[in-house]
């Protein structure tokens, strides 16, 4: 089967612009021959500490959906890809919907929001899990690839995983940047590894180039670079096809062996599969709770009250 995972260089907010460019993609992946096209986390807005980002949330049937089917139907191919999505519910969740040429097959919600994506939705408790016609796809979402619950969820289970990311690297004011971008460039390289922990393909979709958003408690902005790079790997996590982010937005397109194997590593214990760096969990740590009080007060529907840690922390 031959796969794709889309680069996009989103305009962060710009829902317009976001499926415009993802359009143009998948369209491109399509004349590489790809059946499987994957888009990334957050296709329509990328994120970022943005407060508008609280009114550019879709229906579950709304303007991204209908890319996804449209795109389905012209390529005769399975699209996937998650974005802001506002429920019946009034909840916000990010969600990842698999389309084929049918339908939508299946929608997995990021179990974890990460840092300050706190502000924009609430996690979710599904498997992950998509069956379509004798395939089972496993989704994981960001840092969910990093997180061995999620090896756990898919280990054994899923013919091949598909996701999308979205990640961002260290500020440009911070001390010791240098150190700390390394260290986030390590442990976000994560697909290979997670390939041969799950044992079946993984195709990754991300974002390149720059951001700027505000910095939570602080009066500096937050500038930095986009990447993680898109790939494709099979199952014993060698490396099919990858686009660096400084390539810019692009597809990486690769034939791989849908199958499950025998992982090739032990299931890992702890929380994080590759531990994080001190400044990056107390990031994740601060700005999750400052972000799930946010989200509270500006996103959730009205009559939902906050929680005690969330009240206390003024």
């Amino acid at each position: 089967m031959r796969a794709a995972a889309i680069q996009l260089r989103p305009v962060i907010g710009d829902i317009d612009a976001n499926l415009a460019a993802c359009e143009k993609l998948a369209d491109a992946a399509a004349v590489e021959g790809a059946e499987w096209i994957v888009l990334p986390e957050f296709f329509t807005t990328g994120v970022g500490f943005l407060p508008e980002l609280a009114e550019r949330s879709l229906p579950p049937d709304g303007a991204a959906t209908r890319l996804l089917l449209r795109l389905a139907r012209r390529h005769g191919a399975v699209v996937g890809g998650s974005f802001l999505c506002l429920d019946a519910d009034g909840e916000v969740r990010n969600a990842f919907l698999l389309v084929t040429p049918e339908g939508v097959a299946g929608r997995h919600d990021k179990d974890i929001p990460t840092m300050w994506e706190n502000c924009f939705y609430v996690g979710g408790t599904d498997d992950g899990l998509i069956e379509l016609g004798g395939l089972t796809a496993g989704v994981a979402l960001c840092q969910e690839f990093n997180r061995t619950r999620t090896v756990a969820r898919l280990r054994g289970k899923a013919d091949l995983v598909v996701g999308g990311s979205f990640t961002w690297g260290a500020p440009a004011w911070m001390p010791f940047r240098g150190r700390l971008q390394s260290s986030i460039e390590r442990y976000t390289d994560w697909a290979p590894r997670f390939a041969r922990l799950v044992g079946c393909p993984v195709v990754e979709a991300t974002h390149c180039g720059r951001m700027r958003c505000k910095t939570p408690w602080l009066p500096l902005p937050y500038e930095t670079g986009l990447g993680g790079g898109a790939i494709v790997c099979d199952a014993a996590g060698r490396v099919l096809a990858r686009r660096a982010a400084e390539e810019g937005a692009g597809v990486a397109v690769a034939e791989i062996e849908v199958g499950r194997i025998k992982a090739g590593e032990g299931e890992p214990e702890g929380f994080w599969i590759q531990e994080l760096d001190p400044l990056s969990k107390a990031g994740w740590h601060l700005q999750g709770w400052h972000g799930r009080r946010w989200y509270r007060r500006h996103v959730a529907p009205s009559g939902v009250m906050l929680t005690k840690d969330e009240r206390e922390g003024g």
